[in-house]
């Protein structure tokens, strides 16, 4: 048997810290999806398989509505809804009438199962917060900035809600009728603030393109992600005009629309801001691109739909022959599958996997989440929903069978798999009670190891190629 390895971790607490922004990337996927949310349920009923013994921890302000399994990460998540209530409360000036409930489950396979909301949940839902029910219902995310941050964003939505029914407010009405963009960016901006990677990623990539959107594009066209967009737009307003008007705009766009309220309280119109806006990001970014490469001067273009692949293609794993890669993408009609191309021309060979048609499975585990191939390119390892839980799945390659589902006791949520270099084990990041941790499985005895037990986040291990040492992402303190 071959020696354990030992794991080393690379601390990603910071903002720039690309792989603890699975938040943000769910819901810039999710938005981008070309099919309802449901879609890759397609035909399919959701199914509760869990029943949950749910207790409340009664805090000021909120009802905080869990089971046991999650009571540890749950007492950290009520101080956050804590925290972020005495933001907004004296950023908005406004208080809750009572206390609001909020609904927490451990991951996001539970939360997938719950009946508190109608139709199915897809993987690319973060959270949500009812506004006639005045609730927010959201998993936890295994990442205390995540969780902070999807915490953060609902309770923006849950304040928006409050105030909109409020007696000097205009009632739900008024809020249904505000663009996407001033909804959701607020709620980006207010949770997130105005310095955020991903956000500056889309800013760049849309000066690059010289296809920067007008105000009434971002409210009328649904190229512009409204989110990161909305977000950015915000963010300006707020560092221009101050915060303030933030929020005067939302209360006198409830009451009267976006344009009055900006005339009242900027004195400027949609288009004036926009060139605004446009010019103080270009003076921004341009001179940070000058000289720099077309990102074609790197290398080929192999999954686009100019290449016959989908609209959205992620999860991208390169065999270790060098032969292949696998990718999930919505290429065919009703949801996300896993595919198979040439790795040099990015040639579709066929469909490995398909979710709507296996029933090994519910759907593909593919935001937050890659597989990996065996050492011999002949398995693809990957994560998988089914029966109410995550599970790994293992197909081969050639014949496109699935081998084996592998279920983890008391791991509700699994992501990122890897394969160990001898093939012996796979290293992957589980979830058990809102806590992610690292482990190990035996691929022939089917044996679990826990590698790590903390209340840290403890994601997307990597093996070094003598398969002694794992490498993997954290938010633990610098130090260590």
């Amino acid at each position: 048997m071959a020696a354990l390895p030992r794991v080393v971790t690379s601390a990603a607490g910071g903002r720039g810290a690309l792989p603890l922004s699975a938040a943000l990337l769910l819901a810039a996927l999710a938005a981008l999806l070309p099919q309802d949310a449901s879609a890759q349920y397609f035909g399919r009923n959701k199914v509760q398989y869990e029943t949950f013994d749910f207790r409340i921890l009664k805090t000021p302000h909120y009802d905080v509505h869990f089971y046991p399994e999650e009571a540890d990460a749950v007492e950290d998540a009520s101080r956050m809804a804590e925290r972020w209530y005495e933001r907004l409360a004296r950023l908005f000036q406004h208080e809750y009438e009572s206390p609001k409930p909020l609904i927490l489950y451990a991951d996001h396979a539970d939360f997938q199962q719950t009946n508190t909301l109608g139709g199915s949940i897809s993987e690319g839902t973060g959270g949500v917060t009812e506004s006639l029910k005045d609730r927010v219902i959201m998993p936890l995310t295994g990442s205390y900035w995540d969780t902070d941050h999807v915490l953060g964003h609902e309770l923006v939505h849950s304040f928006q809600y409050n105030i909109a029914k409020a007696r000097s407010g205009a009632g739900l009405r008024g809020l249904t009728l505000l663009p996407l963009w001033l909804v959701e960016g607020m709620a980006e901006y207010l949770s997130v603030g105005r310095d955020d990677p991903l956000t500056a990623m889309w800013l760049r990539d849309a000066v690059l393109r010289d296809d920067f959107p007008t105000i009434r594009q971002l409210t009328t066209d649904r190229r512009f992600f409204p989110y990161r967009f909305g977000q950015a737009l915000w963010a300006y307003i707020g560092g221009t005009y101050g915060d303030e008007a933030i929020i005067d705009l939302y209360r006198r766009s409830l009451r009267v629309g976006w344009d009055p309220a900006l005339r009242q309280v900027l004195g400027i119109n949609s288009d004036t801001l926009s060139v605004q806006w446009r010019e103080k990001v270009e003076e921004e970014y341009l001179p940070l691109m000058a000289g720099r490469n077309d990102p074609g001067a790197a290398g080929a273009l192999i999954l686009a739909p100019s290449t016959g692949a989908g609209q959205q293609n992620v999860g991208p794993a390169v065999s270790p022959d060098g032969r292949w890669v696998a990718f999930i993408s919505e290429r065919d009609l009703f949801g996300f599958d896993l595919f198979l191309a040439d790795a040099r021309t990015g040639e579709i060979e066929r469909k490995l996997v398909s979710a709507n048609s296996d029933s090994h499975m519910d759907a593909l585990r593919f935001i937050d989440s890659a597989g990996d191939w065996s050492p011999d390119s002949k398995k693809f390892v990957f994560t998988v929903f089914a029966d109410g839980d995550n599970e790994l799945a293992i197909v081969d390659v050639e014949s496109g069978d699935i081998e084996r589902n592998v279920k983890i006791d008391e791991v509700g949520a699994l992501s990122n798999p890897v394969w160990s270099p001898d093939g012996q084990y796979i290293a992957f990041s589980g979830m058990h009670g809102g806590i992610s941790d690292l482990y190990l499985w035996d691929v022939e005895t089917g044996a679990v190891q826990q590698l790590t037990n903390d209340r840290y986040a403890d994601i997307q291990p990597t093996w070094s190629p003598d398969g002694r040492t794992l490498a993997f992402v954290s938010d633990r303190a610098e130090s260590t």
